[in-house]
């Protein structure tokens, strides 16, 4: 171990010691109206731009300032989530959505054919990708991994410092295209690192959906039904984006409107998204779902289900915060449009695989959670993409490590698109401002200090 470890108790005792760590009081952001996690009082965010990529839609705010609840919305370049779901062209929901996004109008066939063989040629990674930055150099936690490896590109493009609107453009096209394989390579060399497992590399097909890409690269056989690949497209259009103030889309644009390059702004945005108060809510959802799944074995006794969730709100099981992940939602505040689509989804599978037994269970508590916690708390609480969403990756055989990952892997679409709207409307840095409340002190030379 490095020596610089040895040293932890000796700094440990300066932490702390100074009165610039002591406390600052919540009644001071209110005097300064400072709003606390850009949050207004009411629970809704700050405004911090304008943007046509998409709309997050939770409530609706009155005349007189108050705001309602709503159903949710989602909409992307001012089509609703629920259409271009219902819609879409068999397993290439998502390239579409990529093409709406980047571009802001749906494409006809001809246009949509020419942008599915412009991503197709852009999946396979740089000659020598593979062997020297992936399989060299596994990580043990991918989001991690995937920062790293979205630097490396950085070096094997020619002109990476090029940040005008059409070369992020394309740059952004080819990180789409390129994170599926980036995302699953990544977990193939961890396994086999760590684990030992039989590394066997499938290289994307062209003729394949990214959805279906990802499914034909995870698997030993590179078999998948039209069903799994179907419901994988669906969550990837769903996670495509979710408005311009999300943590990790907030981060991208904060980050490129320094003028940096497109691969640190997506840097910062994965790791942004990896945080378990952001995309690593799934994870949490996952780990909570084992164990109370553990404890009732997918029973359908409402009463035993209750007494699980109410040990859950008496933080008496999982990390005993009292929270019940996957439920709530920053924006949403009666449904969440994702969660209404995914549920459905999620059943067809399930009658496909035939287990339909688990897909109730997660119905019973998810009915159970709202009634209990509207009971104790009076409060109307949304089921969120993630609950659905973790049950949706298991059935597809996913392994937990890549929850997350797919996240990112969807997410990029969005990322680039509001790195280039916030190009070509904005361009200022972003440089907001905070309030000193500390005080202002003598300076004490060394000897009498």
């Amino acid at each position: 171990m490095s020596s610089y470890y040895h040293d932890d108790n000796v700094l440990a005792r300066f932490f702390g010691k100074s009165s610039n760590y002591t406390d600052i009081p919540t009644p001071l952001y209110k005097e300064h109206n400072v709003k606390k996690g850009l949050r207004n009082e009411d629970g809704t965010g700050v405004r911090i731009g304008l943007t046509r990529v998409s709309d997050v839609i939770g409530y609706v705010r009155e005349e007189d300032g108050s705001v309602r609840p709503c159903e949710g919305d989602l909409l992307y370049r001012g089509y609703s989530i629920k259409d271009l779901i219902e819609n879409r062209q068999g397993n290439f929901g998502y390239e579409e959505t990529c093409f709406l996004l980047l571009f802001g109008f749906l494409p006809n066939a001809e246009q949509f054919a020419e942008f599915k063989a412009s991503l197709a040629m852009r999946y396979e990674l740089p000659d020598n990708f593979l062997v020297n930055e992936v399989l060299r150099a596994p990580s043990r936690n991918l989001m991690n991994r995937l920062q790293m490896l979205t630097l490396a590109l950085y070096n094997f493009d020619e002109s990476p410092d090029e940040t005008d609107v059409y070369q992020t453009l394309l740059k952004g096209i080819n990180l789409i295209a390129k994170y599926p394989a980036l995302g699953c390579y990544s977990y193939q060399a961890k396994m086999h690192d760590l684990f030992h497992s039989s590394l066997i590399i499938h290289y994307p097909r062209e003729d394949y959906s990214i959805a279906e890409n990802i499914l034909y690269m995870l698997r030993l056989n590179g078999r998948f039904t039209q069903k799994e690949a179907s419901l994988l497209d669906a969550l990837l259009v769903i996670h495509a984006d979710h408005g311009g103030g999300n943590n990790s889309t907030f981060t991208d644009v904060v980050i490129g409107s320094t003028g940096t390059d497109l691969y640190s702004a997506i840097c910062g945005s994965v790791g942004s998204l990896k945080g378990p108060k952001h995309g690593g809510a799934n994870v949490s959802v996952a780990e909570m779902m084992a164990e109370v799944i553990e404890r009732t074995q997918y029973t359908k006794d409402e009463e035993v289900v209750r007494s699980v969730v109410n040990d859950l709100l008496d933080k008496k099981m999982y990390d005993h915060s009292g929270l019940i992940y996957g439920f709530g939602h920053a924006v949403y505040t009666l449904s969440d449009p994702r969660t209404e689509l995914l549920r459905g989804l999620c059943k067809q599978l399930a009658i496909e695989q035939d287990c339909i037994e688990k897909y109730e269970f997660f119905e019973l508590f998810e009915k159970t959670v709202k009634e209990v916690t509207y009971a104790r708390k009076k409060k109307i609480l949304p089921t969120n993409v993630d609950f659905y969403s973790g049950f949706a990756y298991h059935m597809l055989g996913i392994p937990e490590d890549l929850y997350t990952p797919l996240f990112a892997i969807s997410r990029v679409a969005g990322w680039v698109a509001h790195n280039v709207e916030n190009k070509l409307y904005d361009g200022r840095i972003m440089r907001p401002a905070t309030k000193y409340v500390g005080e202002r002190e003598t300076y004490v030379g060394m000897g009498d200090r």
